[in-house]
C-alpha cells in the first residue's frame, strides 16, 4: 500500500509537471514564440521568396519605364502613350504570359466567350493594373494610365500551363519562357539612347541587334563586352535557361560566371537594372569587358539599396523549386528508357559529368570547349572560360529552342549523335533510340 501511494503520488506529481509544461508552451506560444523557429523561418523565406521571384522590380522601373519609356510603347497613343499599342494578342505573340489566378472570374469568363477584346490596347493596360502579365508590373496613376514600368524575375524564368487559352493559365514558377521575344519586346521602347550610348553604335544598330535574339534567347553579355554576334554572323544571344532543380547545384548560367546567388545579384542589378549593389572586379577587365568598365559594372553602389536584402529569400525560394516531372515517367518506363538508362550510365557515359540524381557533377561543375567538343565563342565571354554541365531534370519541359547555350542542336538525337562521336561511345541507332527515350523520362 505505501508502494501504491508513492506511485500515485510521482504520478500525481508529473502529471501537474505536464499540466504546467502545457500552459507554459501555450503561454509563449501565445507570445509569437516557436518550438521550431527553424521550420518557421523556412516557410517564412519561402513566402518572401515567391513573392520577390514573381513580384519585386528591384527599383527596375526607373530604366524601363522612366529611361526608356517602354510604358509608352504599351499603353499607346490612344492611352497616354505613343504609337499603335501592344494588344494582348501582340503581347502573347511575343511570349508574354497571363496568370489566370490574378483575373476575376468576369474577366476569365470574357475571355472564354471572346467578350474580352485582346486586340485592344486598353486591354494589355488593364491587365497590366490587375497585375496579371507575368514578370512585368505596370505603375498606373489615378486616371488608370500607365506612367512608368518594371519587370521581374518571372519575366524570363516562369510560363503558364495554357489552362484558360495559349499563354494564358497558371503559373509554372522556374521554368524557362522559350516562347519570350525579350529583344523585340525592349525594341519597342521609344528611347534607347542610353544603350547607344553605352555601346557606341546608333540607334538603328541596337535594334537591329535586339531583333536579331529570337524567342527564348538574351545576351547578358551584351553590357559587358558589346558582342553582339558570333564570328559566323549569328546573334550571339544564349538560350532562357530554367530556375528549377537547383538545390544541389553549384555553378550556374551556361558559363558557370558563379553561383545562384552570384547571378541574382549580378541580374538584378546589371540587366534588370535595378537599384543594389553588385561587386566583381572580374568585370574591371577592360579587355575582356570594355562596356562593364565603362559602365562601372565591376562596383555598383545605390545609396537606396533595395536588391541586397532579398537575395537571400529569393535564392532560398529557388532552391525549394523542383523540377517538374516528365510526363514520360517512371509510370510509363518502357523497355527502351529502361534500357537507356543502363546506357546513361555505362557505354553512352553521360553520367560521367551528369552524377544522377542531380544530374551534374556534385563540386566544380565545368569544363574546357575541348572537352565538349565545340567551339570557345560564349566561354571566353566568361571569366571562367569554361562550360557548366548543365541539369538534365526536367529535359521535357524546356526542349523548345534546341539545346545547348546557343540551342546549336535542334533536338535530342542531335545531341546524342554530337557525345557519341566527341566520346566515341560506339552506340547503335537503337542504342541511341533507347538513350534518347530514357533522357525524356528525367
Amino acid at each position: 500500500m505505501r508502494d501504491d501511494k508513492k506511485v500515485s503520488t510521482v504520478l500525481m506529481v508529473l502529471a501537474a509537471g505536464g499540466i504546467a509544461n502545457l500552459f507554459l508552451n501555450s503561454e509563449v506560444a501565445a507570445q509569437g514564440q516557436s518550438k521550431d523557429p527553424i521550420a518557421d523561418n523556412a516557410q517564412a523565406m519561402l513566402k518572401r521568396g515567391r513573392r520577390i521571384f514573381r513580384f519585386d522590380t528591384f527599383g527596375d522601373e526607373a530604366f524601363w519605364g522612366d529611361t526608356l519609356k517602354l510604358h509608352q510603347a504599351i499603353a499607346g497613343a490612344n492611352q497616354g502613350g505613343v504609337g499603335p499599342g501592344v494588344s494582348p494578342k501582340a503581347a502573347l505573340a511575343v511570349g508574354l504570359k497571363v496568370d489566370i489566378d490574378a483575373l476575376p472570374e468576369s474577366v476569365v469568363e470574357g475571355i472564354k466567350h471572346g467578350t474580352v477584346d485582346l486586340s485592344n490596347p486598353a486591354t494589355t493596360v488593364a491587365l497590366l493594373n490587375l497585375n496579371a502579365v507575368v514578370g512585368v508590373t505596370g505603375f498606373s496613376g489615378a486616371d488608370g494610365k500607365l506612367r512608368s514600368m518594371g519587370i521581374q524575375c518571372a519575366l524570363c524564368h516562369s510560363t503558364v500551363d495554357d489552362s484558360l487559352a495559349p499563354g494564358i493559365g497558371h503559373r509554372r514558377d522556374g521554368w524557362a519562357n522559350r516562347d519570350l521575344n525579350v529583344g523585340a519586346i525592349v525594341a519597342l521602347s521609344p528611347d534607347l539612347s542610353v544603350i547607344s550610348k553605352l555601346l557606341g553604335v546608333d540607334d538603328a544598330t541596337v535594334r537591329t541587334v535586339l531583333h536579331s535574339w529570337g524567342p527564348g534567347k538574351f545576351d547578358a553579355e551584351l553590357f559587358l563586352d558589346g558582342k553582339a554576334f558570333r564570328p559566323d554572323g549569328k546573334s550571339a544571344a544564349v538560350l532562357i535557361p530554367p530556375a528549377f532543380g537547383l538545390a544541389g547545384v553549384n555553378l550556374g548560367t551556361w558559363t558557370g560566371f558563379g553561383s545562384t546567388t552570384y547571378w541574382n545579384a549580378f541580374v538584378a542589378n546589371l540587366e534588370m537594372h535595378g537599384k543594389g549593389t553588385f561587386y566583381d572586379p572580374r568585370l574591371s577587365d577592360p579587355t575582356q569587358f570594355p562596356v562593364a568598365g565603362k559602365a562601372g559594372s565591376a562596383n555598383v553602389r545605390n545609396d537606396a539599396d533595395v536588391i541586397s536584402a532579398k537575395l537571400a529569400a529569393l535564392h532560398f525560394y529557388q532552391l525549394a523549386i523542383p523540377a517538374p516531372q516528365s510526363p514520360e515517367n517512371e509510370q510509363s518506363f518502357n523497355f527502351a528508357a529502361r534500357r537507356g538508362k543502363m546506357l546513361f550510365n555505362d557505354k553512352a557515359q553521360c553520367a560521367r559529368c551528369h552524377v544522377p540524381p542531380l544530374f551534374t557533377e556534385p563540386g566544380y561543375n565545368l569544363h574546357t570547349p575541348e572537352e565538349l567538343g565545340i567551339d570557345d565563342f560564349q566561354a571566353n565571354r566568361s571569366p571562367t572560360k569554361m562550360y557548366r554541365t548543365a541539369p538534365l531534370k526536367g529535359l521535357f519541359s524546356h526542349q523548345k529552342g534546341g539545346f545547348y547555350h546557343d540551342g546549336r542542336f535542334p533536338d535530342l538525337r542531335s545531341v546524342v549523335d554530337h557525345y557519341d562521336n566527341n566520346l566515341k561511345s560506339g552506340l547503335t541507332d537503337d542504342e541511341k533510340s533507347d538513350l534518347i527515350a530514357y533522357l525524356k523520362t528525367l
